[in-house]
């Protein structure tokens, strides 16, 4: 036990990471509405340094929460003093990061070896963005890489655009990692890159897809963020921008979108995970993607990857009212939803934002929707909590492959049915 401290803290110094050492996940499992009720007042109360990871919406929707270790005795004293129920999903996170900072080097040290970008990792961003670059050099008949802007630290906003010719045709939007700590949705964006790249040709389903439509690809739609889960703090969520009159940093991306903005679920206080930011595209990264789907005037899908808790959602986040195309929607979602099950049987559950997880403003899909952008859904990928933002990366892989059947289900629709 000893060793395994030392350990997490040499290897938090030599990394300059934040450590985690004593942290605990739990599942609580609220029974009833003042139950949630003291929940979302413990989450508003910041000195706890509480960082929920699912939040408390429902009775019977289970809130996960990481607790910093000197807050531990607290708060399950608190919790079993007013009878909640509760579970320990990570018993130590230190030992869980530390596996994975294991198993990322170990990886890298044989992709140096072996000159190879090994999709069963996770990877710097540098590293990601070098993939690309041999993406568009390998697949050069139909991959592009292009820029369409810069993140507040000015680092490149790259996206993969997929397309056989033609100027202007209609085409399908699919972000990944606006959330930097979701690291799955990032390498399953790259996974789903090749895929879409290599079967070109060979998949008679991705082959009549691209003959009809582009696909644009942003695999790291927050590179600040990212950057900084990988150099600093693995857990961080939002972008690095500075807050006016605030020593705290970031803002929520998915809150930042003009779509009910900073109405419920989306907080006004700049030392929150949530933090919906000054105004409407306040962020740079944010404002780029909506000026180029602007720009692009064609856009007919917008996708966005998240994780965890594998849902398929579409909107609406800021109110709780269906969405004009509600039933065709709702019918794709669950067509989707099969298909991601039919590989591993790993089950998607399916509804709107609202009806499905909680109010939420400000959030990317809610924005395309209202934009005129039809088929506009989130993927919440896996898992359900066992690991949370941790997934082990030998999940990635499978992970992608459903997410991939899913969202071509998504996308032979969107070809078939022309708005």
């Amino acid at each position: 036990m000893k060793l395994g401290l030392i350990f997490s803290a040499l290897f938090g110094v030599s990394l300059c990471l934040e450590t985690f050492v004593g942290h605990q996940v739990l599942r609580i499992k609220p029974k009833n509405e003042e139950e949630i009720k003291k929940l979302q007042h413990l989450e508003t109360m910041g000195h706890l340094e509480l960082d929920f990871w699912k939040n408390p919406t429902a009775p019977s929707f289970p809130a996960d929460v990481r607790i910093p270790a000197k807050r531990v005795p607290l708060i399950k004293a608190f919790l079993e003093s007013h009878g909640f129920e509760y579970s320990v999903l990570i018993k130590d996170l230190q030992v869980v990061l530390d596996k994975e900072k294991q198993d990322m080097a170990q990886s890298q040290q044989k992709d140096r070896s072996t000159a190879t970008f090994n999709y069963g990792t996770y990877h710097s961003l540098d590293s990601i963005y070098a993939e690309l670059d041999h993406l568009a050099s390998a697949f050069n008949n139909i991959v592009r890489k292009i820029q369409i802007g810069e993140s507040y630290e000015k680092r490149p906003l790259f996206v993969l655009k997929f397309s056989t010719g033609g100027r202007n045709r209609p085409a399908i939007w699919l972000d990944a990692g606006i959330h930097s700590r979701e690291w799955v949705t990032q390498a399953s964006a790259m996974w789903i890159a090749k895929q879409i790249a290599s079967d070109y040709g060979k998949d008679p389903s991705t082959t009549s897809l691209l003959n009809k439509m582009d696909i644009f690809l942003l695999p790291v739609a927050n590179p600040d963020g990212y950057v900084f889960t990988h150099t600093t703090n693995r857990m961080w969520r939002k972008t690095r921008s500075r807050n006016k009159g605030s020593l705290c940093v970031g803002v929520d991306p998915n809150r930042n979108w003009d779509a009910g903005f900073g109405g419920p679920g989306a907080s006004n206080n700049p030392c929150s995970d949530s933090y919906r930011g000054p105004s409407a595209n306040s962020e740079v990264e944010v404002k780029s993607i909506v000026d180029f789907i602007r720009n692009h005037g064609n856009i007919r899908a917008f996708l966005t990857l998240h994780s965890y808790s594998q849902l398929l959602m579409y909107p609406y986040g800021y109110k709780c009212t269906q969405p004009a195309d509600y039933a065709e929607l709702d019918d794709l979602a669950r067509a989707a939803a099969y298909s991601i099950r039919s590989i591993y049987g790993t089950t998607f559950k399916v509804g709107s934002i609202c009806r499905t997880i909680y109010q939420a403003s400000g959030g990317s899909i809610d924005w395309s929707y209202d934009y005129g952008i039809k088929y506009s859904f989130a993927f919440e990928l896996r898992d359900t909590g066992r690991f949370g933002f941790l997934l082990p990366a030998n999940q990635i892989i499978p992970t992608a492959e459903e997410t991939w059947l899913g969202l071509k289900t998504i996308m032979e629709h969107v070809r078939d049915n022309p708005y």
